[in-house]
């Protein structure tokens, strides 16, 4: 029989250990800063070093924008908008109790342009850190942002709409084998002026907008951490990581050596009874 305990157990250990060497060479490479005065010498980095590799950039500042969005429920002004509905109700089960469960009504989705004002760090063969003052011209976009670790929006309102109890709607919940207690309706929002810190590829257009995107290979986090928490952060995974390997190894080894021992103790014993 396969120890298939032990097996699993060595899997994840090499699983965690992996992850543990990529924390903690995301967090060297965010380590190795150089400081740079003037906004020019980053576009005269982006016309040089990008066209040999990609220009890496942690960014930190706050949230911009010329067209945000006015959220219906709190109030605030957003660049990235989510809105989620949960049709709550009771519903009767085959033994004859009743469970709660939920139904999505409404998802959606907005997003507007934004960008940064912030300081800017390089990293890879070029590192620096900028300041960019925030004259309209000092602008950095960021796209794909979703898509980045670390990401989460701020929940600005969150309310439960009772269906209320009236005798028709009871009469129907209670045909359909349901109980329905409302809605709770959930508006999260990355507000205008929210502090940020943004790392990835940085890329210039024809007309000299920046932007930070998604490398091709590389760090992509949007995070209200600060540059130094996320290495800090970073470095305390990759250890975690690496202990929890050690550990599960050990473990995994155990239970296969102990698998091996008693099937060879069986086997032995069975040979006994033959003779």
């Amino acid at each position: 029989m396969v120890p298939w305990g032990g097996l699993t157990c060595c899997l994840s250990a090499a699983a965690l250990y992996l992850l543990g060497i990529s924390s903690g060479r995301d967090a060297q490479i965010l380590k190795t800063v150089t400081r740079v005065n003037q906004l020019k010498e980053l576009a005269q980095l982006l016309d040089i070093e990008s066209k040999v590799i990609p220009l890496i950039v942690t960014i930190s500042g706050r949230v911009g924008s010329e067209t945000p969005i006015n959220c219906e429920h709190s109030g605030l002004r957003g660049v990235i908008v989510e809105e989620t509905a949960e049709q709550h109700f009771l519903k009767h089960n085959d033994a004859g109790s009743w469970i709660q469960d939920s139904a999505l009504m409404l998802s959606m989705s907005k997003e507007v342009p934004w960008w940064l004002s912030f300081e800017i760090t390089l990293e890879g063969t070029m590192l620096c850190c900028i300041r960019i003052e925030d004259d309209g011209t000092g602008r950095a976009y960021v796209v794909g942002a979703r898509s980045a670790a670390g990401f989460a929006l701020t929940v600005g309102s969150e309310v439960f709409e009772d269906s209320g109890r009236s005798i028709v709607r009871g009469t129907l919940d209670y045909l359909q084998g349901l109980k329905m207690l409302g809605v709770k309706r959930i508006e999260r929002v990355l507000p205008i002026g929210s502090s940020l810190t943004v790392v990835g590829e940085a890329v210039k257009d024809d007309v000299g907008t920046i932007r930070i995107q998604k490398p091709h290979k590389g760090p992509f986090y949007v995070s209200p951490k600060s540059i130094d928490q996320l290495i800090s952060n970073l470095g305390k995974w990759a250890r975690l990581y690496k202990y929890a390997s050690f550990g599960l190894t050990i473990f995994g080894a155990f239970l296969i050596t102990k698998h091996a021992i008693l099937y060879f103790l069986e086997r032995r014993r069975r040979r006994e009874l033959q003779r």
